[in-house]
């Protein structure tokens, strides 16, 4: 049977109504509907394997921690985006502001507002205090945030520690312990409910976590293992990540772009080489002479004849300055201009660097977009060259990049200080410097509800503050934003925009100073007497006459 016979012949045999993949299957493997080039040479070899996402994480991860880490340590511009990327994410500290449930704790607003400026200034007083907060009395809590940031954009995991240690100098035994997430342990045993370190019930649940002694030389197979909880819900280890589901531990966010950071790295210094050699090597000579002969032809008469009286030849001269060259490591510009005659049929032909070309740029520029990219960044402030932007791609750029930020401080930052807050409000309240309605027993009843926060940061950064300031103008004139609402925006806390308003009153009567005349509030003038003396206003007057 000829091809076309065999074709119909199958075809023929095909039932009405019958399975197509059925059909398939009998013909051989089918297409997949999403991939219709998979023959093709583009997926020819692509074949990934498709395993649990702990697997995947569990097999790479040591390798990508060490890639980053050592990318970090020596890329100026890697370790320049990563303080940026902090700075923009946690910046001097996320600064708490209690937001208890007065409804559940039986507080009425005043008695709330009162609590929780006791509260702020206290946790104050023990966040700044070096000794105090921090076990090893180095940093200070908003530290700590920034560091342990540091940790997840180089290792995909933050780690800490609520320790205990009562201490002459410290007044409180609630200490903020943090640890490298290398010293979690990589050790699984299935049957234990150990994953990477991590121990979990049959949920997925932390239950404890191994952690390796600080010097691993005095026992490398040591382990101490930490309970994730304590007793009355205080925590004990505090494991913060972000991952697909079903993992328990993290990958540095940089993992994407390790290939890319190294070829950034390669790029530039492959560029620099080849600039550099041809800047020392600039000049070719073209003879149909002797090495020798062209080489004599370069020197001036005075080198010539002490060549003849030192009974050396034309190579050994030549190869006795390019040591004493690359010895001293200096450029002799002493005699800049010279011009020696060459042997009749040679050329002397002067090379001009060709590197970097016309396309580094672009393509250097495209990279660090990537890297930037990955880091939750903009261009312009993870490189710093602001060269070719404008207001408008700013202020996009920004609001853009800050939805990151924001998702950063409230998935990262503030999961992981939430904890050391709340045992050190229990402490607080144990020892009877901070009242709450039925005392520690009432917080550990109602712990969540005593306990809720918000963590704050520095606002969206503003490429132009006229503008931002006229468009809130606008918004509260329309009744859209409010006054507290425009402190939000601007990273400011409103309470405590009132109390320095009510100091710089008093203040100002204290010292006989008049207040500020506001402008155009209250039905009140500008000082040149017009209504709207808005340069941007393309409004007219009409004209009757």
């Amino acid at each position: 049977m000829n091809l076309m016979g065999r074709v119909f012949g199958r075809a023929g045999r095909a039932t009405a109504g019958a399975d197509v993949s059925t059909q398939a299957g009998r013909r051989g493997p089918a297409l997949a509907s999403f991939m219709r080039g998979n023959r093709g040479p583009v997926f020819q070899r692509w074949n990934p394997a498709a395993r649990r996402s702990q697997d995947e994480i569990g097999a790479s991860w040591k390798l990508a921690t060490a890639r980053a880490v050592d990318s970090i340590h020596n890329s100026g511009w890697l370790a320049g985006a990563i303080d940026q990327a902090t700075a923009n994410t946690v910046g001097t500290g996320l600064r708490v502001k209690p937001q208890p449930e007065t409804v559940v704790l039986g507080m009425s607003k005043a008695e709330a507002r009162e609590w929780v400026r006791l509260v702020e200034s206290r946790f104050e007083l023990w966040s700044r205090n070096k000794r105090v907060c921090d076990i090893e009395g180095r940093r200070t809590f908003g530290e700590m945030q920034a560091t342990a940031f540091r940790h997840w954009l180089a290792t995909g995991e933050m780690l800490g520690e609520v320790a205990w240690r009562v201490r002459d100098q410290s007044p409180t035994g609630t200490k903020f312990r943090l640890i490298c997430p290398t010293r979690l342990s990589r050790r699984s045993a299935l049957h234990e409910g150990l994953i990477n370190g991590v121990r979990m019930d049959a949920d997925g649940l932390a239950l404890s976590y191994e952690i390796r002694p600080n010097r691993e030389e005095w026992n490398p197979n040591a382990f101490r293992t930490i309970p994730a909880m304590a007793a009355y819900g205080r925590a004990r280890m505090v494991h913060v990540f972000s991952g697909p589901p079903e993992t328990c531990r993290g990958i540095t966010p940089l993992a994407p772009v390790l290939q890319v950071v190294r070829q950034f790295d390669e790029l530039s210094d492959a560029t620099l080489s080849a600039a550099i050699i041809q800047t020392l090597f600039a000049a070719t000579i073209t003879s149909d002479g002797a090495t020798e002969d062209a080489l004599e032809g370069l020197m001036t008469s005075q080198e010539r004849a002490r060549m003849v009286s030192d009974g050396i030849t034309p190579m050994e001269v030549y190869l006795e300055a390019v040591a004493d060259f690359y010895g001293d490591g200096i450029f002799d510009t002493r005699l800049n201009g010279r011009v020696s005659h060459i042997m009749p049929g040679q050329k002397l032909d002067f090379k001009a660097a060709e590197h970097p070309n016309g396309n580094y740029p672009d393509f250097s520029k495209m990279l660090l977009r990537e890297i930037a990219r990955c880091l939750g960044m903009t261009y312009e402030s993870a490189s710093g060259d602001h060269s070719n932007a404008s207001y408008a791609s700013l202020n996009n750029g920004n609001s853009e990049v800050f939805e990151v930020t924001k998702a950063r401080r409230a998935h990262l930052v503030a999961p992981f200080s939430q904890p050391f807050y709340e045992a050190w409000l229990e402490e607080e309240i144990e020892r009877g410097d901070i009242p709450f309605p039925g005392g520690i027993v009432g917080f550990l009843t109602n712990r969540q509800a005593a306990c809720r926060a918000d963590w704050r940061g520095a606002a969206r950064p503003i490429a132009d503050e006229t503008k931002k300031a006229k468009a809130h103008s606008v918004w509260r004139a329309m009744g859209v934003m409010s006054e507290q609402m425009i402190c939000n925006d601007l990273g400011f806390d409103y309470e405590d925009v009132l109390a320095d308003m009510e100091e710089a009153q008093t203040l100002r009567l204290e010292y006989g100073v008049p207040e500020p005349t506001l402008i155009g509030v209250g039905g009140g003038n500008s000082p040149s007497g017009s209504e709207n003396d808005d340069d941007d206003s393309d409004s007219t007057e009409d004209d009757d006459g």
